[in-house]
């Protein structure tokens, strides 16, 4: 058993069930996921998914880490960065047989999106039916313009670097 918990911070932490840390996690996709507020795992716990108050949607491969988290080559892999809506994501879920993920965000809208690709699907509500066999056609939501981001294996979490800019007066402006 794993217990996960997001925080405010951007962080993931992935703790035993005796309560012992095992794990950090920071996103390291070129877009800041802010505060998370929503995450979620497949039933076979492979597959972990945050939503953040940005509306970000990241996708994690644990699987190896879970496997034996004391070898460190075993890591956790962020594989996927997508803006799923232009607010606060409050929930997700994977429904592994169809491979979709659905997203609730405070705009009220749930949509769906390909589980492996990030790929616009649809939002419930709308006039046509989902076609979840189709991905070749690029769509996004109104409210998002954003692709998503694969996310390539060899990066790694940039620490943010403390920049300072004296104000200067400049008198011919």
């Amino acid at each position: 058993p794993l217990l996960a918990s997001a925080h405010e911070s951007s962080c993931i932490c992935l703790w035993s069930i005796q309560g012992n840390l095992m794990k950090k996690l920071l996103p390291f996709s070129k877009h800041p996921s802010g505060p998370l507020t929503a995450l979620c795992t497949d039933t076979f716990i492979k597959i972990l998914l945050t939503g953040s108050k940005e509306g970000y949607i990241i996708r994690w491969n644990i699987a190896s880490f879970l496997e034996d988290s004391r070898n460190r080559k075993n890591k956790i892999k962020e594989e996927l960065c997508w803006r799923a809506h232009a607010t606060e994501v409050v929930d997700l879920f994977i429904e592994e047989e169809k491979n979709v993920v659905a997203t609730a965000s405070i705009d009220g809208s749930v949509r769906l999106w390909h589980a492996r690709t990030g790929y616009y699907f649809g939002y419930f509500g709308q006039a046509r039916k989902f076609e979840l066999s189709d991905t070749s056609r690029l769509i996004l939501p109104s409210d998002v313009k954003d692709f998503s981001a694969i996310i390539k294996e060899e990066s790694q979490h940039m620490e943010k670097k403390k920049v300072i800019y004296p104000l200067t007066l400049d008198r011919d402006k």
